[in-house]
């Protein structure tokens, strides 16, 4: 019996490890399909399953789906793959093209294995949110950069467990029904910042976030400058745990933070067929 197959590409962005592939013209679960194919011993293995779809309003459509099975507002490791994907595939016209996702339009551009997005304007700002976690009390921040984001500023960053506790963190009720990411940062210079994060929908620590770095680095700005409220093309640099530096730019007007970019890679690094 001859098997169904279906064509992907494998790319990487910082460490975030996706399975790309264009939507299919049957009809598939791809919820199912993510879980299967995200596998890292039975699938091919990945963060998440990227489809890139046709859209009503926008250049592109782009959906995330994570390795449980969730789908995702946005993902900005996955949206710079998914950029770089376009201009190899799609051959497109505009060098910045618009890709429409859950959390809104976003632009992208892309050169070779580099890419550049600008996001959705981040939401739900909030400085500090105090919890507690078994037993004890956190200061945090949070912000929604597309998707959910605690970050907690931390010493040490290499001794922290991520595992552990961001796990309880995601799960606390204060962030319910959505839960959060949650990113443990720690300020090296007022232009760097080290993260590591815990993802919601892959449930535990992945080698990057780009959401989460973006989360990190207007945050990790604010911290640095004082309650800032007006600055154009401010300039922050994270150091994710996979080893690469993102690099991330936005605005300041009245307080409010708007046109952010996440700059980094978007790696090729194989193509072939998954048997369904």
């Amino acid at each position: 019996m001859k098997r169904k197959a279906l064509k992907f590409t494998k790319m990487a962005g910082a460490g975030n490890d996706f399975v790309v592939i264009d939507a299919p013209d049957t009809k598939i679960n791809l919820k199912k399909l993510a879980v299967q194919s995200c596998d890292r011993t039975n699938g091919i293995g990945a963060d998440g399953l990227m489809v890139l779809d046709k859209s009503k309003k926008s250049d592109y459509r782009m959906r995330i789906i994570n390795a449980d099975g969730s789908e995702a507002e946005m993902c900005g490791n996955g949206a710079r793959c998914m950029a770089a994907y376009i201009v190899q595939n799609r051959k497109p016209k505009k060098e910045l093209f618009s890709m429409e996702t859950l959390a809104g339009e976003i632009l992208a551009q892309a050169n070779g294995e580099e890419a550049i997005v600008r996001l959705s304007d981040p939401k739900d700002f909030q400085p500090e949110v105090n919890i507690k976690v078994n037993g004890r009390d956190l200061r945090l921040s949070y912000i929604d950069t597309g998707v959910p984001h605690a970050v907690i500023f931390v010493h040490d960053l290499e001794k922290v467990d991520v595992q552990t506790i961001g796990r309880v963190i995601r799960n606390h009720k204060q962030f319910s029904p959505r839960g959060t990411n949650v990113n443990f940062v720690e300020v090296v210079k007022n232009s760097l910042v080290h993260a590591r994060t815990y993802e919601r929908g892959v449930e535990d620590e992945t080698k990057a976030c780009g959401t989460g770095s973006v989360a990190a680095a207007i945050i990790g700005y604010f911290q640095a400058n004082g309650n800032i409220q007006n600055k154009k093309a401010a300039k922050m640099r994270v150091k994710t745990k996979g080893g690469e530096i993102l690099q991330v730019t936005f605005d300041v007007r009245d307080g409010i933070v708007e046109n952010v970019w996440l700059r980094g890679s978007a790696k090729f690094i194989a193509e072939g067929e998954y048997f369904l």
